[in-house]
């Protein structure tokens, strides 16, 4: 990897929490380098990334180094000694006072030859030494060299024998490191507290070695749960949850959860692993029926150093086991009990497909100029099994947070196409239906199967059909989501972008995207004659529309004052509370118009 020159500090990776071994993990190291010729970092990178190596942090700038390294924390510092205002002995000095970097190997590159300036580097604790310029075979043997050595001490230091996970010392290493960075990076991160119900238990009844043996086929279950964490589905595009499991005594393990969305992740991951502790496992030919207590802490939730926040997962794990083990307990007591609705929320929207408990409400949408009904916007709405109502922005987050969304989405299709077709069927005049499309659902790759699948059986007219997507969902990966818009248009479906104007407009976008319509989102309606540049974006909106060939829709229309705004300004259509709210289809085909 090519370094680009005059940079102060280039990374490339940061250091990993796994012990280096012989072979590739060895060459997964973490190199750093101290250097403020940026031409001698460049030669000694291509020679070690001919031998293999890939990792590197540059640092040109000696005054940088020692909080590149406290960030980074790379697994082998090569320095160069004559640098101005900050030499390498001074770097040296304050790596082995750190009480976090005194460790840290570290390979003295140099052109002076004088034995004094070597011996005063060994004297403060350098590891080895090279001479510039480096000779290539001599390098790549140093590094080997050094980097195998700290491979065995760490093996020795900061792992556990017996399941090879990193052991407390390193955990909470790596717990300060982390807290760290999610302060700087304003990131959500958890650690969660695992014990396994009645261990030692397990331990009289089988014996020692049987437990040993538990605990290392369990240290692997876990280890697989937590591998596969970055498929939960509220992570990020450009960020996946970063994971590292210790094992801390006997029963005990804990976890680091980087980088999180919300704590829901950190509860979707303590019941995965509950349910793999719960699965049977065999010992000298018994089986074994295991449970689990866990108990999490999150921040900024729990601003907290890292014993503070060890402390209060484990004080939330030994109130799990208080409880009767086999459950989960977060150390907020507010997250625990919001957490517990959300999951009873979840259970009953699970059951709400099954119950028919799913409507649909439509709102009109109106010729602005001859006021007449041309389409409708199909609403998705829950009546629950108890008679209540509870609102899409309750209900509609957590079905996308879960992949519920597709399925719900899949059934507001079919149930709009087929209403639009038994209001055909009655002798009702031709209309438009629109239909609101997720992110998630965007994203699932049976969407066009689906869609295809849908219309096609329904027996309606492709072209009556408008999809809106919301502008949010295009910030990724626009040429992909392009692809998919174009999908839709080749099966006959219009394309509409909902909520325009709410943020993440951009010209550059709306001239590439295969659209047919746009939504002037609602907010821009509120205080509308009160506000100059509210009625100044709208118009400028409709204009953009009309010289892009798309059709523009106003939403939120709620005064006659703002309808005849749009009557001059040219919008072609409406929809508000001015005209009428969301209706029941019993409600709604009583105001649709007789076909002539």
């Amino acid at each position: 990897m090519p370094v680009a020159l005059g940079s102060d500090t280039i990374t490339c990776r940061m250091a990993s929490s796994e012990p280096m071994k012989d072979g590739e993990p060895l060459l997964d190291a973490t190199i750093m380098m101290v250097d403020d010729e940026p031409i001698t970092m460049e030669i000694v990178q291509i020679l070690l990334e001919e031998a293999g190596y890939r990792h590197f942090v540059m640092v040109e700038n000696p005054a940088k180094a020692m909080h590149t390294l406290e960030e980074k924390r790379p697994d082998l510092l090569l320095l160069d000694l004559m640098m101005p205002e900050i030499s390498g002995f001074d770097i040296l000095r304050s790596v082995r006072a750190h009480p976090k970097l005194r460790h840290l190997p570290v390979l003295i590159l140099t052109s002076s030859s004088e034995d004094n300036d070597k011996l005063t580097a060994l004297d403060l604790g350098a590891t080895d030494f090279l001479s510039k310029p480096v000779d290539p075979i001599e390098l790549r043997l140093r590094v080997r060299n050094t980097l195998a050595a700290k491979s065995y001490m760490d093996q020795l230091a900061f792992y556990d024998p017996l399941t090879k996970l990193p052991n407390r010392h390193l955990f909470m290493e790596h717990l300060d490191w982390a807290l760290k960075g999610a302060r700087r990076n304003r990131e959500n991160l958890a650690v969660l507290s695992i014990e396994l119900d009645q261990f030692d238990k397990i331990n009289d009844t089988l014996g020692l070695f049987a437990g040993d043996e538990l605990l290392r086929k369990l240290a692997q279950r876990i280890a697989g749960v937590a591998q596969g964490v970055d498929i939960l589905g509220d992570v990020t595009p450009d960020k996946k949850i970063a994971v590292n499991l210790f094992h801390l005594e006997g029963g005990v393990f804990s976890l680091i959860l980087y980088r999180l969305t919300n704590a829901r992740s950190a509860a979707w991951v303590a019941e995965s692993i509950m349910e793999s502790v719960n699965e049977p496992i065999y010992i000298q030919d018994t089986e074994l029926y295991l449970t689990a207590s866990i108990g999490i802490s999150t921040y900024p939730t729990d601003r907290a150093d890292c014993a503070t926040m060890l402390q209060m997962a484990s004080g939330a794990k030994d109130y799990a086991k208080s409880t009767g083990g086999n459950t989960f307990q977060f150390s907020s007591r507010q997250i625990h009990t919001r957490y517990q609705r959300r999951l009873g929320l979840e259970a009953r929207l699970r059951r709400a497909l099954d119950r028919d408990e799913l409507i649909l409400f439509y709102q009109p949408q109106l010729d602005v100029q001859t006021n007449t009904i041309t389409g409708v916007e199909a609403l998705l709405r829950w009546q629950a099994h108890d008679g209540g109502i509870i609102p899409p922005d309750k209900f509609i987050p957590l079905a996308e947070e879960t992949g519920l969304i597709v399925q719900i989405g899949e059934w507001v299709l079919h149930r709009a196409c087929k209403q639009l077709k038994a209001w055909q069927q009655a002798g009702k005049a031709a209309i438009g239906m629109s239909v609101n499309m997720s992110p998630v659902q965007f994203q699932s790759r049976e969407m066009p199967a689906i869609f295809k699948r849908v219309v096609g059986s329904s027996g309606i007219d492709p072209c009556q059909l408008t999809i809106e997507v919301t502008e949010g969902m295009l910030l990724e990966d626009l040429d992909a989501k392009i692809a998919l818009m174009k999908g839709l248009k080749d099966l006959g479906l219009k394309l509409s972008i909902d909520d325009f104007g709410t943020g993440y407009s951009s010209l550059s976008y709306l001239r590439k995207l295969p659209l047919d319509e746009l939504k002037i989102d609602r907010s821009f309606f509120i205080d509308f004659f009160e506000d100059t540049k509210s009625r100044a974006l709208v118009s400028s909106m409709i204009f953009l529309s009309h010289n892009l060939n798309l059709l523009t829709v106003a939403e939120g229309v709620e005064t006659e004052a703002q309808l005849r705004f749009l009557q001059k300004g040219g919008c072609d259509l409406y929809q508000g509370y001015l005209f009428s709210r969301p209706l029941p289809n019993d409600k709604l085909i009583e105001l649709l118009s007789p076909e002539d």
